[in-house]
């Protein structure tokens, strides 16, 4: 399994866990807001740079 697969895999069991542990609604803030703050908190180059490996995997 590849790096990406393992990381998902985690995301998902972590989601499970987070919903039956705090509620769906909880859960699903934490599930979108850590990934949203974590982008908010980089550098404008950093998120160019993200921005940018975004497009060449969409074949742009």
């Amino acid at each position: 399994m590849s790096n990406r697969g393992k990381v998902a895999a985690a995301g998902v069991a972590a989601a499970i866990v987070l919903f039956w542990a705090v509620g769906f609604w909880a859960g699903l803030l934490v599930l979108i807001g850590v990934p949203a703050a974590a982008y908010l908190l980089l550098d404008d180059s950093q998120r160019r740079r993200v921005r940018g490996m975004g497009r060449k995997r969409l074949g742009r």
